[in-house]
């Protein structure tokens, strides 16, 4: 049996359905590949080597790519992160699997002890998890997820048994998050952005002190090159961060390190207006939802647009004065995403894209993590340059959102021929698109096969309508 047909044949079992619309086939097969390895029966690991657990943004950007192929599968990828929510609404960065060896992975459920430590905050007695989070997806994956197939959605009752669990999510961070006093939410530890080691966390990092080296073993060293990591001191400093956020009982609002993050709260609004939609499914109105977002968005350009820069920054809470990080990331580009921005300043952010700080479309086929010209950039060094798969799956929607469909149609290509030429590796050389990081990476498969299954311009509008249509007319189309 040839491998298509052996694929075929496992489809029955998840159940995934093997008949694309006409994509490259070959592509599409070695991305379902991907997924079937990392499937653990009720999740999607990012990595079996370096990543063995379930991750919170990862399974959100897996069930999009899911939906195209198995939406049963999509809900069940939800349905069990959200299984491991805390009492007081947060949903935790990992979801440990008790049959993963300790020593797999840093840090483990012994270090985080959330059953104990987070026993205030309401954490799940029945499984494990750690104590932060990661940025909110969720909400507009569960949006998406149900429009690949309304019949199914309906008749599980999928939206009904997730809302309550989301509205508890974005509680938590519109209210115990709200740490700056502006509306924004804060992340209290640079693990929880999903940008780990970006430049933009080394000015709040430098007044952490680190724990020491014999204190924790980084077995992320077993499985990529140190080179392409962080720093054993920027990993030091993480780790008292979370140490002390643990001792603290998973407290908010003593937290030593404070980030107003664009990315973070930009996918907030983006799910806030897709919470809108599953309550408007569900027969309730979503207009104080619909509204809410629109006020998040004024927020964000009141406290993070730079003009100066061309972008958003972060601002950095806990310095004395809540002064913006004077560095370019990615984080700053994906505001993009939403419809409400001022027309002028989706404009600029268009043209900083393309400019020389990132230079998509000419110097870089995707856009880099990390400012091209800044002192820190390195290529190949976990966020300080690399491009990722998942920001530019974002940057392609929000080009769309704005109508700039040349530039989007141009990303989505090359993505495309990135994702096959690295084999779906973690991150890759935003110049050369060699691969970095882990390689079989879950998000950038399941973010390979929402490009090839969605036709572009489906699920968005143009900017000025006041509307988030993530609709994805047709239904399911896998």
């Amino acid at each position: 049996m040839d491998r298509t047909a052996q694929l075929t044949s496992r489809a029955s079992a998840h159940p995934i359905a093997y008949d694309p619309p006409p994509v490259p086939r070959s592509l599409h097969v070695r991305a379902v590949r991907v997924l079937e390895d990392n499937w653990t029966g009720a999740s999607t690991v990012p990595s079996r080597s370096l990543y063995p657990h379930q991750w919170s943004w990862d399974s959100a950007f897996i069930a999009i790519g899911l939906r195209h192929l198995s939406p049963l599968r999509a809900q069940t990828e939800l349905e069990t992160l959200l299984a491991a929510q805390w009492a007081d609404g947060r949903i935790p960065h990992i979801v440990f699997n008790p049959s993963v060896p300790l020593d797999a992975y840093f840090p483990s459920p012994d270090f985080w002890r959330s059953s104990t430590a987070g026993r205030a905050a309401g954490a799940p007695r029945t499984v494990q998890t750690s104590g932060i989070v990661q940025p909110p997806v969720h909400a507009l994956a569960a949006w998406l997820v149900h429009c690949a197939d309304p019949g199914l959605s309906r008749a599980r009752g999928f939206l009904a048994r997730v809302y309550p669990s989301l509205a508890a999510w974005h509680r938590y961070l519109l209210h115990r998050r709200d740490l700056g006093g502006a509306g924004l939410a804060s992340v209290v530890h640079p693990w929880e952005q999903g940008m780990d080691n970006s430049p933009c966390w080394d000015a709040p990092l430098s007044r952490v002190v680190p724990a020491p080296a014999r204190s924790f073993r980084r077995a992320d060293l077993d499985h990529g090159a140190a080179e392409d990591r962080p720093t054993d001191l920027d990993y030091g400093r993480y780790v008292r961060l979370a140490t002390d956020y643990r001792d603290g009982g998973y407290a908010d609002g003593t937290a030593q390190f404070a980030v107003e993050d664009p990315a973070f709260n930009a996918l907030l609004i983006a799910s806030e207006h897709a919470l809108a939609r599953i309550a408007g499914e569900l027969g309730a109105t979503g207009t104080a939802r619909h509204a809410r977002a629109q006020r998040l968005t004024t927020a964000l350009v009141d406290r993070l647009w730079d003009p100066a820069s061309g972008m958003f920054l972060c601002r950095d809470i806990r310095d004395g004065n809540g002064t913006l990080i004077p560095e370019r990331s990615v984080s700053g580009l994906v505001p993009l995403l939403l419809p409400d921005l001022p027309r002028d300043i989706a404009t600029a952010l268009v043209r900083t894209v393309r400019g020389p700080h990132f230079g998509l479309g000419a110097t870089t086929r995707l856009p880099p993590s990390y400012d091209l010209l800044g002192e820190a950039f390195d290529p190949h060094r976990y966020w300080r340059g690399p491009a990722w798969f998942n920001t530019s799956w974002l940057i392609e929607r929000g080009l769309r959102i704005h109508g700039e469909q040349e530039h989007a149609d141009a990303l989505r290509e090359a993505f495309l021929d990135t994702a096959d030429s690295s084999g779906f590796a973690e991150y890759v050389d935003p110049y050369t698109g060699e691969p970095c990081g882990a390689p079989g990476f879950g998000w950038t498969a399941a973010l390979t096969l929402d490009l090839l299954h969605a036709r572009p311009g489906d699920g968005v509008t143009s900017a000025g309508t006041g509307t988030f249509d993530m609709s994805e007319k047709g239904g399911n189309r896998g």
